[in-house]
């Protein structure tokens, strides 16, 4: 099979021992994808953070260079080896090594491992798994560890910090549809407006939990949380969460370390979940799609989403590097 397409391909440029690196769309053949057992014609993409610092030459996320990034892909089965799909399946990926090290979603094309894809739900469109990506599936993973830790609505608030971006807004969205009492934690002021459509019933600003409290524990506030942002903000929730409360994390927005004393775990019975959602097991992942295909199908997630085409990608990365970005940036890639 002999065909031509178009890839978002990032190349190192090393002039006086200094890297550079350098954006552009290329057209590229199905001879020059990796080998794997299903080549699909890729219709969405999304933008993440981590596809943001494999573009701007982050070795802890890419370690060679040309690549083409994008953590996610969704499109249509066009060959199979593999006896678990074929010919015209609408699939989807995401995370595993795709975009990593492995050629990414920003591509029309991609040859990836059989055990890498699920097909797309039943009730979601190839654009709507891409609008939830891996944004939205790490929400819903943190939102089913909270509910597996048996709290209910009834049980007291919710909080959820970096509100506005991918993982944040959707986390809100998904809450409220639950029937638990959210409330949102933004540095973007000017887009409160936003949250309290996604369902947030409360609305603080981020710098009410960046200030510093020298004291192990501070009153009691909320019962759950799911942290995208980290350091001093992630420090002052688990002072501020409730006896046996959870706080599932995920983020570093502000910073990669934690200061805190262990006495919101021996004393209130506090629990810090991580979220790694790249390398779940398949069958993991694929339950929580299911969970978002039976609850969430109907929901609106345009409010929030921006569409754009491969061509317009740049200036939204640029964005996202500098913490600029808000709710999701949907890649189409259809001709």
């Amino acid at each position: 099979m002999s065909i031509n397409f178009k890839t978002f391909v990032v190349e190192e440029e090393i002039i006086e021992e200094k890297s550079s690196f350098i954006r552009s769309i290329r057209t590229k053949s199905i001879f020059d994808l990796p080998e794997g057992e299903v080549i699909i014609n890729v219709k969405y993409s999304s933008l993440n953070y981590k596809d943001a610092l494999s573009i701007v030459g982050n070795k802890g996320i890419t370690r060679k260079y040309p690549h083409t990034p994008g953590i996610d892909a969704a499109g249509v089965v066009v060959e199979s080896t593999s006896s678990k799909f074929k010919k015209d399946d609408k699939v989807l990926c995401t995370g595993y090594d795709l975009g990593m090290n492995t050629s990414g979603g920003y591509s029309q094309y991609i040859r990836i491992p059989a055990n890498w894809i699920i097909k797309c739900p039943s009730n979601l469109s190839l654009r709507t798994t891409m609008i939830i990506g891996t944004a939205g599936f790490t929400a819903m993973n943190a939102v089913m560890e909270i509910m597996n830790h048996n709290v209910k609505p009834a049980d007291g608030k919710i909080l959820v910090s970096g509100a506005t971006g991918g993982v944040g807004i959707i986390a809100v969205l998904f809450l409220s549809h639950l029937g638990y009492e959210v409330i949102a934690s933004s540095g973007k002021t000017e887009y409160f407006s936003l949250l309290q459509k996604a369902g947030a019933k409360e609305i603080i600003s981020r710098a009410t939990l960046s200030e510093t409290n020298s004291k192990p524990l501070a009153v009691q506030k909320w019962i759950a949380a799911i942290d995208t942002v980290g350091g001093n903000v992630l420090t002052n929730i688990l002072k501020t969460t409730s006896n046996y409360g959870i706080v599932a994390t995920c983020g570093n927005v502000i910073s990669t370390e934690l200061k805190t004393s262990i006495f919101p775990f021996i004393l209130r019975g506090v629990r810090l979940i991580g979220l790694a959602s790249a390398e779940m097991p398949l069958n993991k992942k694929q339950a929580i799609w299911d969970f978002i295909n039976e609850k969430f199908y109907n929901l609106d997630f345009e409010f929030f989403t921006k569409e754009i085409k491969l061509e317009e990608l740049s200036p939204e990365i640029d964005k996202i590097i500098k913490g600029n970005q808000v709710g999701r940036v949907l890649i189409s890639l259809l001709e």
